[in-house]
């Protein structure tokens, strides 16, 4: 996967051109395929401050699995030299278009998924450290989720990968070259080994995936992708305006909440 990042940005956009499409038509039709498993879930009235407070240590999680933010910038760069003057107002309606899109499948398929599965087998999950399909293969003997489960998972880690790696290895080779004396071509073949080895030890190690991405991952994409640029709203004047909007002031509160929900869970 590295490889395919190091041939190029003509050779990345063809990867993601091929996984993209495979990933959303597999995963619809998985979502109407377990249709007939759903089950009825024992629905109860929840205490408000407990399902309050089981939301909001959430909020870290979510905002990690939605996030598809490392590739903005490299987007942003790309649709500047397609349609100049208009990239913003072109990026803007690309992005809205494609986050309904992402909410709308996504959340099709967690839906799907959570209603074949009772809330003793979702922890089993959890605790297997496996994915849903894969536990759902294991359990119901199903040869066809069996095949696709895997390759579910393939398709997505490679796409996730590809776009969050381009964003830690422009974030990294920035940092360095501004820090540094050294080049930019010697500060990203830095960056791409010290990322292959962090890689490679997670792989090896086999941590939580939910773990990391509640404890580590949402609260420093929250911190940077939430809390920074609403500082920068009200510090800069190009962001002028931004300022004083809903949205702005939305996107902040749920940076604090995430920062907050990693305090609370460090110090309980």
């Amino acid at each position: 996967m590295i490889s395919l990042m190091m041939g190029g940005e003509r050779l990345m956009l063809r990867a993601f051109a091929i996984l993209v499409y495979p990933l959303v038509g597999i995963l619809f039709f998985l979502s109407l395929y377990l249709i007939p498993s759903w089950q009825m879930p024992n629905v109860s009235v929840p205490e408000i401050g407990s399902f309050g407070k089981t939301l909001w240590l959430s909020i870290p999680i979510i905002v990690f699995s939605f996030s598809h933010a490392a590739a903005i910038s490299s987007f942003v760069n790309v649709q500047r030299g397609h349609y100049g003057d208009q990239a913003t107002r072109k990026s803007e309606a690309i992005l809205k278009r494609t986050s309904l899109l992402l909410i709308t499948f996504v959340l099709l398929f967690v839906f799907s998924c959570v209603l074949s599965l009772t809330g003793e087998q979702m922890a089993a999950a959890k605790a297997a450290n496996v994915s849903v399909l894969s536990y759902l293969a294991n359990i119901t003997d199903n040869s066809f989720i069996a095949t696709l489960g895997p390759l579910v998972a393939f398709i997505a880690i490679t796409s996730s990968f590809l776009g969050h790696f381009l964003g830690a290895r422009e974030s990294f080779t920035g940092l360095v070259t501004k820090q540094t004396s050294l080049s930019a071509k010697v500060a990203d073949k830095i960056g791409v080994f010290i990322m292959f080895l962090a890689i490679w030890f997670c792989a090896v190690k086999n941590p939580s995936i939910l773990d990391m991405m509640d404890q580590l991952s949402g609260p420093i994409i929250a911190m940077i992708l939430f809390i920074m640029p609403m500082i920068a709203v009200y510090k800069v004047p190009a962001l002028n305006k931004y300022r004083n909007r809903f949205s702005t002031l939305f996107i902040l509160a749920v940076g604090l909440l995430a920062v907050f929900a990693l305090l609370y869970s460090m110090l309980k």
